[in-house]
């Protein structure tokens, strides 16, 4: 791979890496306000939801992970 394509993966990788603090972000503002809930609500469908939310955030960030480790193996 050549210099310019190198590159041009950087800009990709550094796009996500700001994504995913992004939803790293998110991630933790909804656990802190599902942790902050009382727990009746949390079990509720409020709570559920919530919760529905942080699992599929993490599961976008680690999908992010995955996707800059690809993108870095391609650089080699």
């Amino acid at each position: 791979m050549n210099k310019v394509r190198r590159n041009r993966i950087d800009e990709v990788i550094s796009k996500l890496a700001e994504l995913k603090d992004e939803i790293d972000s998110l991630y933790d503002e909804e656990q802190e306000a599902y942790d902050n809930l009382p727990e009746s609500l949390q079990y509720s469908e409020r709570g559920e939801n919530m919760q529905n939310a942080i699992d599929n955030l993490d599961y976008a960030s680690s999908s992010l992970d995955e996707v800059i480790d690809y993108l870095s193996d391609a650089q080699e």
